[in-house]
């Protein structure tokens, strides 16, 4: 979304394969089993990924399986009704609004509120046109309410 300087690349980039690595202990049906397990405990898909990473060994879900996490919790019925990228950003939102109530006067702060919520809006124009969302769905301050 950005479009000004060309800046932020400091990240390293994924190498570009198609197949497993030979190292990685677990079979496709196993690492199914602890995506929807981890999920049943109340992980959201990126949380599952830094998990199946950082304590199992699997650098990529979808290079074993051939399935992405969140097919994998589609197929599973246990996907939650918002999108995972939305859903952090109306919280966000949530909270900016929560500390605009107590310093009414913070404009860094309201301008933020102004680009987030563009960015949602932006985000569920896409969802809608790709049939994520309901056609009718519209995001509203005062009807979110955070978990």
């Amino acid at each position: 979304m950005r479009k000004g300087k060309k800046k932020g690349k400091s990240h390293s980039t994924r190498p570009v394969k198609t197949e497993a690595d030979k190292w990685i202990k677990y079979l496709p049906n196993e690492i199914e089993g602890l995506v929807i397990e981890l999920a049943r405990k109340g992980l959201g898909p990126s949380m599952i990924g830094i998990k199946l990473r950082d304590q199992y060994g699997i650098p990529s879900v979808k290079e074993v399986t051939g399935k992405s996490i969140t097919q994998i919790l589609k197929e599973a019925r246990l996907l939650a009704a918002l999108p995972e990228d939305l859903q952090s950003m109306m919280q966000r939102a949530q909270k900016i609004r929560d500390h605009l109530e107590a310093h009414p006067k913070d404009m860094f702060s309201k301008r933020g509120l102004i680009l987030l919520e563009s960015r949602i809006h932006r985000l569920v124009k896409y969802y809608k046109r790709e049939g994520i969302l309901p056609a009718d769905w519209k995001y509203s301050a005062a009807v979110f309410t955070p978990k």
